[in-house]
């Protein structure tokens, strides 16, 4: 009998323990996690609720991603100013090299950018190309975040590993139409040097007279360009 009801005792006593675990709070790595995944599905107020309890905005998951990383690769914009808003870093890059501002950059996501932006961000934090939010945004034609970066110190003439600056991206890699012709605009207003050729030596107006493009010639012409 005595024997029965210690082996009782021992089942109650497991059964308390793992009622006692299962209301437990989760521990520091467990939210941390729990704050990216509620990022990633735009759960505002329980990333809310993560910040408040102190959870790791620097914590990253197996894609080396932040919250705020998670939150700009979906687009969720008032998780991302939340997470921007309680210190989190624009700068911090994944495992293929993006950044919350790199991402909103190339991806278009311009009221991330606007966000990330006002955080002051580190403008020599490269892709994985080795260029700038702007060097893509102009590639596939973001204008107003192309317009956005303007206005901040960001290098208008930085080349990447490939060798092409913004400018020279926008005219081989696009259709030469008016969105890119417009961009074209943007840039030699903020100074782009309409001279800077690529790796092998080929300038941006001879780029754009190979592709046709008259007006961008036309626009490069005027900037002083010269084969």
């Amino acid at each position: 009998m005595t024997l029965h009801l210690l082996t009782l005792s021992c089942v109650l006593g497991l059964c308390l323990c793992s009622i006692g675990a299962a209301d437990a709070e989760p521990v520091a790595g467990d939210r941390d996690q729990a704050l990216i995944r509620a990022a990633e599905g735009n759960d505002v107020a329980l990333v809310r609720q993560f910040v408040a309890e102190g959870a790791d905005l620097r914590a990253r998951d197996g894609r080396g991603r932040t919250a705020l990383m998670a939150a700009t690769y979906q687009n969720h914009v008032e998780t991302a100013g939340l997470l921007i808003q309680a210190g989190a870093d624009v700068n911090a890059q994944d495992r293929v090299q993006n950044s919350p501002l790199l991402l909103a950059g190339a991806s278009g996501y311009l009221d991330i950018l606007k966000l990330a932006l006002a955080a002051s961000p580190d403008f020599t934090v490269y892709n994985r190309f080795g260029g700038t939010a702007l060097i893509p945004a102009c590639e596939r034609g973001h204008v107003e975040v192309v317009r956005e970066l303007l206005k901040t110190t960001i290098d208008v003439n930085h080349v990447n590993r490939l060798g092409w600056t913004a400018l020279l991206e926008a005219i081989l890699l696009s259709d030469g139409g008016t969105t890119h012709q417009e961009i074209i605009r943007l840039l030699l207003a903020g100074g782009a040097n309409p001279n800077l050729a690529d790796h092998d030596g080929v300038t941006p107006l001879r780029h754009a007279r190979q592709k046709g493009y008259r007006v961008i010639a036309d626009l490069l012409l005027a900037a002083g360009a010269h084969e």
